[in-house]
C-alpha cells in the first residue's frame, strides 16, 4: 500500500505539469484576447480605441509575447512565488479574488455533501432491502424527478416558495442588512436561514443519482453466496447488512471524493448565478466571458489539481474499505 501511494504521488508530478499547460492553452483557444473583448465592449457603447492604444495595452499586459513565453512566466511565478498573476478585468491579484470567495463556496459545498450523504445512504439501503415496496417506488419516483428537473428551475421555484410562504429575501446568502456587516451570531444565523435553498437545489441531482447507485450496488451484494452463508449461520439481519453488503456498496460514496474537491472551488455555476450567490462560480464564468486568462487559468488549474488529488484520496480510501481491491 505504501509503495502504491508513493508511486501514485510521483505520477502526479508530470500529470500536474501537463495539466497546467493544458489549462493555460485552453483559455487561449477562443479567438482574440482580453484586449479584443475590451475593444468590443467599448464599440458596443459607441466608443472606439485606436490601434496604438490597443498595442500599448497588449504590451502592458504582456499579451504581445508568444503564448509559450506567457505560460513560462505564469507557471514560474506560481511555483516559486505563489503568484497566480493579475486579473485584467478586476485589476486585482487573482489570489485575492479566489480566496475572497472561497470560504462561502466551501461552506455551501460541504453542507451540500452532508445533505446528499444523509439522504442518499439510508434511502438507498431502504430501497434495496425493501425492493418493490411502496417506499421503494416512492424513492424511485423522487429520484427520477430529482434527475429530471434542471437545477436552475428548482432554484427559481424554491426562491418563490421562500419569499411567498416564509417571507425570506430571495437571492444571495444574506439579508440586505447583513451583506456588509461584520461576522457575528446574527449574521451566522441569517446565513443558515438562506443556506437551505442552495443546498437543496445543488444537492437534489446528486442525491437522486446516489440513491439509484446505492440501491443497485446493494442489490448486487444481497444475493451473493457470502450473504446467504451469513444468514444460515444465524447472523442478525442488521449486523449482516452493516458489516458486509453495505460496506462494499459504499464504494460509489467514497469515489465521489474525486469530484467533491473540485466542486468545493467551482460550486454549481448556473445555480450560483440564478441565486446570486457570492461564490467562485460566477467569478469563473465572468473570467471566461471576459477572456481574463490569468483568472480563468488559475480556476481551471485549481479544479484540475483538486480532481487529481481527490482521485488519489478516493482510490486510497477504496483500497482501505474494500479488501477485494488489490494494487500491484
Amino acid at each position: 500500500m505504501l509503495q502504491y501511494t508513493v508511486k501514485r504521488i510521483l505520477y502526479m508530478i508530470p500529470t500536474l505539469f501537463f495539466i497546467s499547460m493544458v489549462s493555460f492553452f485552453i483559455i487561449q483557444l477562443p479567438p482574440g484576447d482580453y484586449i479584443t473583448t475590451l475593444a468590443a465592449n467599448f464599440a458596443a457603447q459607441g466608443e472606439t480605441i485606436d490601434n496604438a492604444t490597443v498595442e500599448q495595452l497588449r504590451r502592458t499586459y504582456g499579451l504581445d509575447k508568444p503564448a509559450y513565453v506567457q505560460y513560462l512566466i505564469w507557471i514560474r511565478k506560481i511555483i516559486f512565488e505563489g503568484d497566480f498573476g493579475q486579473s485584467f478585468d478586476w485589476q486585482k491579484p487573482v489570489s485575492d479574488l479566489i480566496w475572497g470567495r472561497l470560504g462561502l463556496t466551501i461552506i455551501i459545498s460541504l453542507a451540500t455533501l452532508l445533505f446528499i450523504w444523509a439522504i442518499a445512504l439510508p434511502t438507498g439501503i431502504y430501497s434495496a432491502v425493501k425492493k418493490y415496496s411502496v417506499g421503494d417506488y416512492i424513492a424511485t419516483f423522487i429520484g427520477f424527478i430529482g434527475l429530471a428537473i434542471p437545477n436552475f428551475l428548482l432554484a427559481l421555484v424554491l426562491m418563490y416558495v421562500g419569499f411567498k410562504y416564509f417571507g425570506q429575501s430571495v437571492g444571495g446568502l444574506f439579508s440586505p442588512q447583513y451583506i456588509d456587516a461584520a461576522w457575528g451570531w446574527g449574521k451566522f444565523v441569517d446565513l443558515l436561514k438562506h443556506l437551505w435553498i442552495p443546498v437543496i437545489v445543488i444537492g437534489t441531482a446528486g442525491t437522486a443519482g446516489l440513491i439509484r447507485i446505492m440501491r443497485a450496488n446493494l442489490l448486487d451484494e444481497l444475493f451473493r453466496p457470502y450473504v446467504t452463508t451469513a444468514r444460515a449461520k444465524g447472523l442478525k439481519e442488521r449486523a449482516l447488512l452493516t458489516k458486509y453488503p453495505v460496506r462494499l456498496a459504499l464504494n460509489p460514496f467514497i469515489s465521489t471524493i474525486g469530484w467533491v474537491l473540485p466542486s468545493l472551488i467551482s460550486g454549481d455555476v448556473i445555480v450560483s448565478v440564478v441565486l446570486g450567490l457570492p461564490t467562485t462560480g460566477p467569478l469563473l464564468l465572468r473570467a471566461l466571458l471576459a477572456q481574463d486568462m490569468y483568472l480563468a487559468g488559475a480556476f481551471i488549474l485549481l479544479l484540475s489539481v483538486l480532481t487529481v488529488i481527490g482521485t488519489l484520496v478516493s482510490d486510497l480510501l477504496l483500497a482501505a474499505l474494500d479488501p477485494r481491491i488489490r494494487y500491484s
